[in-house]
């Protein structure tokens, strides 16, 4: 099907808006399905059904029409990479305690390894799946980097829909916004890769996020006192994707560490505007990359769908191992008293959903790379992003299961005494003393 690019970025614009301006059907609530349908599933498969011969007949979003979108494409992954760099400004960093940092990165850098390691067993054992993966070792760092990423936002729903307490799932929000953190520093691996020098890599970093930050400010000099600065946003991540979409650095690299200097840079009063700015928009910006990434999704081999729920499954296990069983070796400072509660042993399971950043990084990595290699692990970025969502509700109650406690068994009580014992005298300073008799 021939159509003008701009058609159809009309009609994905369009499908952005009316995803937050339209209401919801009521259907009934299956609760195992809550998750897939908060985090977008539906658009994923609107993209499948419009992509280019997933259904015969309608190629809407044809091969050449998402080459022209790549543009498109970078701005949403740099939004969705500056949403995140906002949120950590170090006014509330340094709050953030040692011990939640080190619960965050535990589990985070068990799935990156279980991940890693499992799937380079598999590109061992099939070849199909090692022809796939391309570049194998840039692949199977993405796909470790992708697990130890968590979802905040789809966290928050689930630990809602369970009944949590707000202070249990603030603990659970905090943990899964520190593993999409860590999550998305790992991905700096697979850049570095691809450019080939690690340390031209942090250069050239370096640099483009001064350049982008400087450029915001000195827009903001310009800028009417009181206006909107959405534009002033909006231009400014676009230039921040564009800049690392043409040197190799991945949009979401780019403009997460951009957002990170913009905060931190502004005054408090247009550092709130800002992250009102990026909340706001988020939602159309991640509906339009949902779509565009159902229409790139493929399946080169039908080993993926084996692959993916292994994957998966290594990723679930080395969280709850890690939490579960790491906690107890890690160098934390003693707790003040009076000691909080013990967290439930399973607790590592609760941030096992992931959402959008996941699947921008995914993205990210096709950008880099290229098809057919890209598209295959966005396809099984994508696969196990829905199997964590499927999960979730039911991992969510297995995280917050009570330790079973087994009582001692009763020892039998002693045989009383043959002669009544007398017992000494006590003195204290509130015991009056007798005169004797």
């Amino acid at each position: 099907m021939n159509l003008s690019p701009v058609l159809a970025l009309a009609g994905l614009a369009a499908i952005g808006l009316l995803v937050t301006r339209l209401p919801l059907p009521a259907r009934r609530r299956v609760p195992w399905l809550d998750p897939v349908l908060a985090a977008g599933g539906p658009l994923v498969l609107l993209g499948i059904i419009l992509g280019p011969g997933a259904v015969p007949g309608i190629g809407f979003l044809d091969g050449s029409l998402l080459r022209s979108f790549a543009p498109v494409t970078a701005l949403a992954i740099g939004w969705i990479g500056a949403g995140l760099g906002a949120q950590f400004e170090w006014r509330s960093v340094r709050r953030i305690s040692r011990r939640a940092w080190l619960l965050a990165a535990l589990p985070s850098g068990a799935a990156f390894g279980a991940v890693a390691l499992g799937a380079w067993m598999l590109t061992r054992a099939l070849p199909a799946l090692a022809a796939a993966w391309t570049p194998r070792l840039a692949a199977i760092l993405t796909l470790a980097a992708v697990a130890a990423v968590s979802g905040p936002g789809v966290v928050a729903l689930v630990a809602r829909e369970a009944g949590l307490r707000r202070s249990t799932a603030r603990g659970l929000v905090l943990a899964a916004s520190l593993e999409t953190l860590v999550g998305a520093l790992l991905f700096f691996v697979p850049v570095a890769l691809h450019r080939g020098d690690g340390l031209t890599t942090i250069a050239f970093a370096v640099g483009s996020t001064a350049l982008v930050g400087v450029a915001f400010l000195s827009l903001m000099r310009v800028w009417p006192a009181g206006a909107d600065i959405g534009f002033a946003v909006l231009a400014t991540l676009a230039f921040g994707a564009g800049v690392g979409y043409a040197t190799g650095l991945s949009p979401f690299v780019v403009c997460a560490l951009a957002a990170v200097v913009i905060v931190h840079a502004s005054p408090p009063a247009r550092r709130h505007a800002i992250r009102r700015v990026l909340a706001e928009w988020e939602r159309p910006v991640v509906a339009v990359l949902l779509v565009i990434t159902g229409a790139l999704l493929t399946l080169p081999t039908a080993w993926i769908l084996l692959a993916v729920p292994f994957l998966a499954a290594a990723r679930a296990a080395a969280k709850w191992a890690a939490v579960r069983y790491g906690v107890r070796t890690l160098p934390l400072a003693p707790v003040p008293l009076p000691l909080p509660p013990p967290p439930p042993p399973n607790i590592g399971l609760g941030t096992i959903a992931q959402g959008s950043v996941a699947v921008a990084l995914g993205v990210a990595f096709l950008l880099l790379y290229g098809a057919p290699g890209g598209a295959a692990v966005l396809t099984t970025v994508v696969l196990g992003v829905a199997c964590a969502l499927l999960a979730a509700p039911l991992l969510m109650t297995l995280a917050l299961r009570a330790p079973v406690v087994v009582s001692a068994p009763a020892l039998p009580a002693p045989p009383a005494p043959l002669t009544e014992s007398v017992e000494p005298a006590q003195l204290s300073v509130h015991t009056p003393v007798e005169a004797p008799r």
